[in-house]
C-alpha cells in the first residue's frame, strides 16, 4: 500500500500546513484542536518529494439501523496540499483507510462530501436530504418554562461527550465514539457555549446543546448538536433556544428525525419573506451532504430485521474501490455474487441460485436502498441498480423504512 502512518512528532507541522492550505485552520488554537482531533483517529499520509502532501483520517463510530447498531469507519478528513494535487493520492489513501478499518471489523464506512460524484468511485452512495432550518428563536411556539440550565464550556468536553453517547437514537443516527472528537469540535467552535440540564444527583448531563456564534450579538447562531433522551427533553432545549430570542435574531439547526420543525414555528413563510436576503434570513434548506457504503455485507444483513414477507434474490454486486487498492491491501471490497434474503431474518451468502431473480447493483446503490435513503424503483432511474420489475416492487415493499438521519455531522 502507498500510505505511511502519521507520526505526531515528525509530521505535525506538515499536516498543519496541509490544513492551512485547504482553509480548514488559520490559527494556533485551531492547530491545537487539529492535534486533539487527530489523536482520536487513524491518520494516513501520502508523501511527495519527501514530505507529507495528503492526509486522511478515520475515527470509529456506530450507525443505528432501525433498532440495532453497526460499526462505522467514519472518514472525517480527506485533504491534499498544493504540491500533491492531481496525483491520485486522496483516492488511494481513502481506499486504503477504508480497507484497514474494514479488515478490523467496520461494517460500514461513511463520510461528508465536498460535492457529488467523487466518492462514488470508492463505492459510497449518497444519503437522503438533511433538513437545515434557520429560524428566529422568538418565533418558536412553545409554552414550556424549563428550570435554569447549567452553562457548559470547552472544559466540560468529557461530560458533554458522555451525554452525546447516551442520547436517544433513531434510524441512521451516527455516533463517533472517541472523546477527542467532541473535545476538538468544542475547541474549534467560534465563541462556543453550551446549555443543558443535569440529573437530580448532579453527576450526569441528561440533555444539552452546543452552539457557536459566527457573528455579533444578534447572530446568526449555529447549533452544532443537540443531545437528549426523549422528545420532552428536546422541547426543553428548544425552549432554551427560544429564551435567546430577545437578542438573537437567527439560529440554524438540523431538523431531527421524527420532528417537523415547521410545526413549532409561528408564521414561517412570513418570516422567510421578511428576512429575505438579510444576514438573518430564515428558511428551510435541504442538502444531501453525507455518503455511506457497506463494507461487510453479511454482517450488515445479519443485523437487518424487516417487517413483512421476505424477499430472496441473487445479487451481482460491483465494488469500484478494488481498483484503488494494491495487492497487499488487507480487504479488497465486497464485489461478487451473492444470494440474499431481506425480511424478518435477513442474510447474504456467496453464490448464485438459478431459481431466484437477479438484482444487479453497485455497492453504493445497494447501500442507499438498504439504508432507506432512496427506494429501489428510484435507484433504477438514477443509480447503478437494475432487476426484474416484480423484484423491484418487492424491494420497495420490504424496505419501506424511515429515512436515515445522520444527527452527528462529521
Amino acid at each position: 500500500m502507498i500510505h505511511r502512518v502519521y507520526d505526531s512528532e515528525k509530521d505535525s507541522s506538515d499536516c498543519h500546513r496541509i490544513w492551512r492550505e485547504v482553509g480548514w485552520i488559520s490559527s494556533k488554537g485551531e492547530e491545537e484542536a487539529m492535534d486533539v482531533f487527530m489523536s482520536g483517529g487513524r491518520v494516513l499520509l501520502g508523501d511527495v518529494s519527501g514530505s507529507a502532501e495528503a492526509l486522511v483520517l478515520s475515527t470509529p463510530g456506530r450507525v443505528r439501523y432501525l433498532s440495532r447498531d453497526l460499526d462505522l469507519c467514519a472518514v472525517c478528513a480527506v485533504t491534499t496540499g498544493y504540491a500533491g494535487r492531481k496525483r491520485g493520492l486522496a483516492g488511494k489513501l481513502t481506499a486504503e483507510l477504508v480497507a484497514l478499518d474494514a479488515a478490523e471489523g467496520a461494517h460500514l464506512a461513511g463520510l461528508g462530501i465536498f460535492d457529488q460524484g467523487y466518492y462514488d468511485r470508492l463505492g459510497f452512495g449518497t444519503g437522503p436530504y438533511e433538513i437545515s432550518v434557520t429560524l428566529d428563536p422568538a418565533s418558536l411556539k412553545l409554552n414550556i418554562s424549563p428550570p435554569p440550565p447549567v452553562r457548559l464550556s470547552k472544559d466540560d468536553w468529557e461530560l458533554v461527550h458522555e451525554s452525546r453517547l447516551q442520547r436517544m437514537l433513531r434510524h441512521g443516527n451516527t455516533t463517533l465514539l472517541r472523546p477527542e472528537v467532541t473535545k476538538s469540535e468544542m475547541m474549534w467552535s467560534r465563541n462556543g457555549f453550551g446549555l443543558g440540564f443535569m440529573d437530580t444527583d448532579g453527576k450526569e448531563l441528561t440533555h444539552h446543546f452546543w452552539c457557536s456564534s459566527a457573528r455579533g450579538e444578534h447572530g446568526p447562531y449555529s447549533i452544532a448538536w443537540m443531545s437528549y433522551g426523549n422528545y420532552c427533553q428536546y422541547l426543553e432545549l428548544l425552549a432554551l433556544i427560544k429564551s435567546l430570542g430577545d437578542q438573537v435574531h437567527a439560529v440554524r439547526m438540523l431538523e431531527p428525525s421524527g420532528i417537523q420543525l415547521q410545526d413549532l414555528v409561528r408564521t414561517p413563510f412570513r418570516n422567510a419573506r421578511m428576512t429575505k436576503r438579510s444576514e438573518f434570513q430564515c428558511g428551510i434548506r435541504a442538502v444531501a451532504f453525507w455518503q455511506l457504503r457497506i463494507c461487510d455485507l453479511k454482517a450488515c444483513l445479519k443485523r437487518t430485521s424487516l417487517q413483512g414477507e421476505a424477499v430472496s434474490f441473487n445479487l451481482h454486486l460491483t465494488d469500484p474501490i478494488s481498483e484503488y487498492l494494491e495487492d497487499d491491501a488487507p480487504w479488497k471490497g465486497i464485489g461478487g455474487e451473492y444470494t440474499v434474503t431481506l425480511g424478518p431474518s435477513s442474510r447474504a451468502e456467496k453464490g448464485h441460485s438459478s431459481s431466484l431473480p437477479t438484482l444487479e447493483a453497485s455497492v453504493g446503490a445497494f447501500t442507499r436502498m438498504w439504508i432507506g435513503a432512496v427506494p429501489a424503483s428510484g435507484l433504477c432511474v438514477t443509480d447503478d441498480l437494475a432487476g426484474p420489475e416484480e423484484l423491484i416492487r418487492d424491494l420497495d415493499r420490504i424496505l419501506s423504512i424511515p429515512q436515515p438521519r445522520i444527527d452527528w455531522e462529521y
